[in-house]
Formats: structure tokens, C-alpha cells, sequence
């Protein structure tokens, strides 16, 4: 069977034939060459090493943490009614118990977290601030594992959350306004209520990246805790620029084994109390301790260009959308 398809364009005429497992493109006068494609060739492909990626593959958007191909997807669609169950049953534990006791719970369904704590930190009971945990982005889910390792509560102070996690989670949150004065005005506040968790990335990244980090935590705090995170799974992404955001940690949790490593590396001191280095020094050391710790790169890329690639907006939500 052979099908002629013929598409009429403004600046050209694409014309395409496809017969049964072949299809011939004539772009005109854009291309010069065709070549064809044997069953030969294409058994003999593999998945290209990211080293030998054209350009660098940093953003990315949708759920699939796998190649869709058919057995894949029929293991992934025999799973899915467990991992509902699993994910809703992972959730009240969170909700409910103590850290004592859902940190081996949740180990037993699967969930893990590997914690490393090079920090030697003295407990000043005479400190007038809480301590700011300063966190790489992986997803919604980094102040809360962050929280399961040290076993202490934290407030997690974020640019946009759903009103759903904001209902669910187990962690004090506060969200910001964008406003440099009024978010540091904010954070002051909680810090001297406790212990505080940022990410100043200011949004997600699943590759082996690190994006710009905002330096309004350098003004803030003496007691500066960097922490790297990184996150693994196997079968759905718990983040996205353009899906339902409130969604992001129930599907992170229903992966069969979603795994978290935290690291905390040495405290460092704020502007306050180092007057030869500027805010960006500050946060750009971050950046780097991190970046090495983790073996990821640092970029200067931010959250503007992020949702620009994937979802053609400047990353600003309402609060009122549905997608939240």
C-alpha cells in the first residue's frame, strides 16, 4: 500500500511518500541528498552517549523517566494501579508519623535516602537565627528529605508551590513574592523562628546541572549550610513546566524505588560577617562546592530561560491556576 501525502506550505512544498516501512522526504531546492535507511543499520543502533550530544540536553519537560518502547510501556501500565495505592499510602505515612518511625517505613516501601553529613556544626544555644540550608533543586520534595535526614523541622521558604503540597505538606512553608525586599524581610522572620531551607535555583533541573543561584541568601544568615540533592528514578519524573504541578510529588512517589542523596557541606558564613566578599561571591562558591560535590556543571542559565524553552512563558504562575 502506498500513501501520497502532499503539504502545502507558504515558503515551500514538503512532499512526502510513505511505503510500508520507509518514507521519502523531497524538501526541493532544501535538500540535495536522501538517504535511506536498511533494517540493517537500524538494528545496529544505540543510545547516543551524552558526551556526543550536539548541544548540551539541560531542560527537558514530561513524565516517562524511560524510552517508551512496547515492553516498557506494558510493565509501566501493569504497575501504574500499585503505584497509585503506593504513592496514596506513602503520603499519609509522611503525614501522620513521627520521623522515628516513617523513615523505616518508608525505607521498607522502597523509598531511600542516603544521607552524607560532612558538617561539623556546634550547637550555639546563644545564636539569634536558625541555621539556612542552602539546597541545589531537584524537586519538590528536596526540603522534606532534607528534613527526614537531619530529623529536625524545617520551614521551606519556595517561589511557587501548588496549594495542594502547601495543604499536604509535612513542613512549615512560606512562599515568596519575588520582591527582593519583602523576601528578605520574610526569610529574616523565619530564621529567627528557627531553621530555614532555600533553593535558590528558583526552579528544577533533571540533568546534571545547576542553574544560577539567587545571592539573597548570602545577606541573611552567618550560618550558612550548603546541601547538594540529587535525586533517581526509574519510571516518572516528579517535575514539570507546562503539567499540573500539584501531581509532582504524588508521581515521584510512585516510582518503585525513587532515591534521594543528601549531602551537607561545611558551613560557611554570609556578608554580614565577611565584608571582603560580595553576595555573588557568596553564591557563587555555593554553586561551585555544590556543582563539585555533585560532578554537575555550573551554568548561568535561570528560571526564565528554563520555562521559556519548555513552556513559552517567563516561568510566572498564578496562584489561581488549575495547574497548581
Amino acid at each position: 500500500m502506498r500513501w501520497n501525502i502532499q503539504l502545502q506550505i507558504p515558503s515551500f512544498q514538503v512532499v512526502a511518500f510513505l511505503a510500508h516501512n520507509w518514507m521519502f522526504i523531497d524538501l526541493g531546492v532544501f535538500s540535495q541528498d536522501v538517504f535511506m535507511v536498511s533494517n540493517g543499520e537500524k538494528k545496529a543502533w544505540r543510545t547516543l552517549p551524552r558526551e556526543r550530544y550536539p548541544k548540551d540536553l539541560i531542560f527537558h519537560d514530561g513524565r516517562l523517566a524511560f524510552r517508551p518502547e512496547p515492553l516498557s510501556m506494558l510493565v509501566m501500565f501493569m504497575w501504574f494501579p500499585f503505584a497509585i495505592l503506593l504513592s496514596v499510602f506513602r503520603t499519609i505515612i509522611a503525614l501522620t508519623m513521627s520521623y522515628g518511625a516513617l523513615i523505616p517505613i518508608l525505607a521498607f516501601t522502597g523509598m531511600q535516602l542516603k544521607l552524607t553529613n560532612n558538617n561539623s556544626i556546634s550547637h550555639d544555644h546563644k545564636k539569634h537565627k536558625g541555621r539556612l540550608y542552602v539546597c541545589n533543586h531537584r524537586t519538590l520534595l528536596d526540603p522534606l528529605y532534607l528534613s527526614f535526614g537531619l530529623k529536625t523541622p524545617l520551614t521551606a521558604v519556595t517561589y511557587s508551590l501548588s496549594r495542594m503540597s502547601e495543604i499536604l505538606a509535612p513542613i512549615k512553608t512560606v512562599k515568596l513574592t519575588r520582591d527582593r525586599d519583602q523576601d528578605a524581610k520574610t526569610i529574616d522572620k523565619m530564621l529567627k523562628l528557627g531553621d530555614v531551607v532555600v533553593c535558590p535555583e528558583g526552579t528544577t533541573c533533571r540533568e546534571p546541572y545547576l542553574l544560577r543561584f539567587s545571592p539573597l541568601f548570602a545577606e541573611l544568615s552567618d550560618h550558612i549550610v550548603p546541601v547538594a540533592l540529587d535525586s533517581y528514578v526509574t519510571m516518572f519524573y516528579g517535575t514539570t513546566a507546562d503539567g499540573l504541578k500539584w501531581l509532582d510529588p504524588f508521581l515521584f512517589m510512585m516510582n518503585p524505588n525513587p532515591t534521594y542523596r543528601v549531602q551537607l557541606l561545611d558551613q560557611i558564613h554570609g556578608v554580614t560577617s565577611d565584608a571582603q566578599s560580595t553576595r555573588f561571591e557568596v553564591a557563587n562558591y555555593v554553586q561551585r562546592e555544590i556543582g563539585k560535590t555533585l560532578e554537575f556543571e555550573c551554568t548561568s542559565l535561570t528560571r526564565k530561560d528554563k520555562y521559556l524553552v519548555l513552556a513559552g512563558n517567563e516561568g510566572y504562575v498564578n496562584s489561581t491556576s488549575n495547574k497548581l
